[in-house]
């Protein structure tokens, strides 16, 4: 018998074929519940059916009184695997990894699995090695494997269509902030509100689900009441799930700015009369989660947000039961703020006293009822900044960070550089750049930042002359 073991799929079939068979073949299976079988005299196979998950064994016998034994496993598939989707995606150009990235996140989102199994597909398997420039379209096959204990493992890939759709870059009228309740104690609605044409948005959450509590996830919902399909552009940076609640904000803030920097985003049609998931976060318990997003309506009526907590086991898709805000006796900003970046131009002397820049200094008001955002934790700041040398020799420059408000971490977008901080306490200062400003000439520098969750701001930005402590990247800097 070829194989010598079978394993059926519950619902589908295996054949088993026979060699040196003499005469009629008798098939008798020990516990027919589990799988039934057929015998084709003429072809001498024997057709397995998978009735249910559990072992047995299939005993087959000839004339001569020859038997064999075949154990038999039916199991139920982990799942099934998409064969090919369709994204549209933003981006000027939209670089290898980020295309690769909302590849593998598609194929992910389409491959089905059953309780208890895991999808696992990763971007180290897929070659993309080119920008995708705009207005082209590239095919990701995206390795997928779908794995369970109790299941039968599942592999195939999913043929993924990248279209990158040229549209202009977001510039938000607002800034929504979702930090209340910031650590969680039950499931329900965090934050509502509206997005549409005239008042594109940023929207920035940060949750913690602590020890004890039930393993959760995090989805942002977007629901389109009118009578006309919505298409609704988004650019996301993502955090966590992670223990270091400081890695969190670091992390959605870094991946923001790049996408930011390179309008890198998705593009999503909601039906009229829907509601489509824009993103799902996993939570476990003792874990945070952090992200950034900047949503505008190109086309369409306004467009209804909602984000809300519920257990890691329920239907991602399942209507909200409870309308109703959570709430807490731990206040945290939670509202709409009316600014969501600030811009600053600055000239300075090499000869002048030290340029301090301010980031996270200005509390801003709510619009609705509720706590100011202390530390501008999702406000875009924007610096550039002109070092002028009146002198007759070069001199030596250096940007130092210098936070005030407690241990933080950063993400700075110098003239395009991405240079990020690990965690550094309080009043420290190290160096994030350095520059040579030639004689009589002058440097010009340019600076995006952005307060990271989980870390205590404000923090200074320095430009001073360079004192000769620890360059970054190297050992002893928390730079890289």
């Amino acid at each position: 018998m070829q194989p010598a073991a079978a394993q059926v799929p519950v619902g589908a079939t295996q054949v088993l074929r026979l060699g040196s068979v003499f005469g009629t073949i008798a098939l008798t299976i020990a516990d027919p519940s589990i799988v039934e079988g057929v015998v084709d005299q003429d072809a001498r196979t024997v057709t397995l059916l998978g009735k249910a998950p559990g072992s047995t064994t299939a005993t087959v016998r000839d004339d001569r009184g020859m038997t064999v034994n075949i154990p038999v496993r039916a199991a139920y598939n982990a799942g099934t695997i998409a064969p090919s989707a369709t994204i549209r995606i933003t981006g000027d150009p939209a670089s290898p990894a980020f295309v690769k990235r909302q590849a593998v996140a598609l194929a992910r989102a389409l491959a089905q699995a059953r309780p208890g199994a895991q999808i696992v597909a990763s971007e180290d398997e897929i070659d993309v090695t080119h920008a995708l420039a705009q207005d082209d379209i590239a095919t990701v096959a995206v390795p997928v494997l779908i794995q369970g204990d109790q299941y039968f493992s599942v592999t195939g890939t999913t043929s993924v269509s990248v279209e990158n759709v040229a549209a202009p870059r977001i510039s938000p009228d607002s800034l929504m902030v979702s930090d209340f309740p910031e650590t969680l104690t039950e499931n329900g609605v965090l934050f509502a509100a509206d997005v549409n044409r005239e008042r594109p948005s940023r929207f920035l959450y940060y949750h913690y689900d602590p020890p004890g509590q039930p393993d959760r996830r995090i989805v942002l919902r977007a629901e389109n009441p009118g009578d006309e399909p919505a298409l609704v552009q988004f650019i996301n940076g993502r955090g966590g799930p992670v223990k270091n609640e400081m890695e969190a904000g670091h992390d959605a803030t870094a991946h923001f700015l790049v996408n930011l920097a390179q309008n890198q985003g998705r593009l999503i049609e909601i039906p009229a009369h829907a509601a489509l998931n824009l993103s799902v976060q996993d939570l476990p318990a003792q874990t945070t989660v952090s992200s950034i997003f900047q949503l505008r309506v190109l086309d369409g009526a306004s467009v209804h947000l909602t984000l809300f907590a519920q257990n890691a086991s329920d239907d991602a898709d399942a209507p909200i039961s409870n309308e109703e805000l959570l709430t807490s006796t731990v206040r945290h900003a939670r509202g709409i703020y009316a600014i969501a970046e600030f811009h600053y131009a600055r000239q300075w002397s090499v000869t002048d006293e030290y340029l301090e820049l301010n980031v996270g200094q200005i509390p801003l008001p709510n619009r609705l009822k509720g706590e100011a955002l202390a530390g501008d934790y999702g406000v875009l700041q924007s610096f550039v900044v002109t070092m002028t040398n009146p002198t007759s020799s070069p001199q030596q420059i250096a940007i130092y960070e210098n936070p005030h408000g407690g241990r933080a971490t950063g993400t700075y977008l110098i003239d395009g550089t991405v240079i990020q901080s690990h965690q550094v306490p309080a009043f420290s200062r190290y160096k994030v750049r350095q520059y040579v400003v030639p004689a009589h000439g002058f440097e010009r520098v340019t600076i995006v930042t952005m307060p990271e969750g989980g870390s205590s701001y404000p923090l200074k930005l320095v430009f001073a002359p360079d004192d000769g402590s620890v360059a970054p990247n190297t050992p002893g800097s928390p730079i890289y």
